[in-house]
């Protein structure tokens, strides 16, 4: 099983694994990947786990919390 952790990996490695999980941000998208890769930005710098930012994401999903507003998708449109 591959270390996803903050003390097994360096910052270079956790920006490989926030790319790769997300899939390649600069293809033909909706527009979400720049939210996502900021969502995970904590844990790119160090300062919180995977694990935290998926259950505090849930939390504000499951309870209704409000969140970041998306004001539409910059996709739309595009040819």
């Amino acid at each position: 099983m591959k270390r996803i952790l903050i003390a097994d990996t360096t910052r270079e490695e956790r920006e490989r694994i926030v790319a790769e999980s997300i899939g390649k941000i600069d293809a033909a998208c909706d527009g979400c990947s720049p939210g996502l890769i900021e969502m995970y930005q904590d844990y790119i710098d160090g300062r919180k786990e995977l694990r935290e930012i998926n259950m505090e994401f849930n939390a504000r999903y499951v309870s209704g919390m409000e969140g970041p507003e998306k004001n539409g998708c910059d996709w739309v449109g595009r040819t």
